[in-house]
């Protein structure tokens, strides 16, 4: 159900024009995801963590050889994404100019909660702990909003 609410219900509803691929990123090459990118001015560019990897391991300079100055939100989904990956993805993937938003675990809302966007959170986010918590770490347990 998420992947239909992200690739397909929520652009169509608000009216976006959207690019979506299906198969293996680095095949017959790994400049696959650049080429789609620069040939239809993509300006969201939405993937997993392990395509990242993958990538990277295919030939990390390569999408340098790639127009993506369209490009303006990066985003992941799936896992986590480790520190190199996402240093790579934003350096040289996003030119160090695009933010990046990363869903993992997000799957029950069907949407971004909390993102590093202005203006776009629908959620006040509060760390808070609960007794339990306080059973086991003591006073650091209690919230201090």
């Amino acid at each position: 159900m998420t992947g239909h609410s992200y690739c397909t219900y929520g652009p169509l509803a608000v009216g976006a024009t959207e690019v979506m691929f299906e198969g293996v990123p680095v095949w017959p090459d790994a400049g696959r995801f650049w080429k789609m990118i620069q040939d239809h001015k993509v300006t969201v560019f939405y993937t997993a963590p392990t395509a990242i990897r993958t990538l990277i391991k295919a030939g990390g300079d390569l999408p340098k050889k790639y127009n993506l100055e369209s490009l303006r939100i990066l985003g992941t989904v799936g896992e986590p994404i480790n520190p190199e990956a996402w240093m790579w993805y934003y350096e040289t993937v996003g030119d160090k100019r695009c933010p990046i938003v990363d869903t993992w675990w997000q799957t029950e809302t069907g949407a971004h909660m909390i993102t590093p966007l202005p203006r776009r959170a629908r959620v006040e986010a509060r760390l808070v702990h609960d007794a339990a918590a306080r059973h086991h770490h003591g006073d650091r347990g209690r919230d201090r909003a």
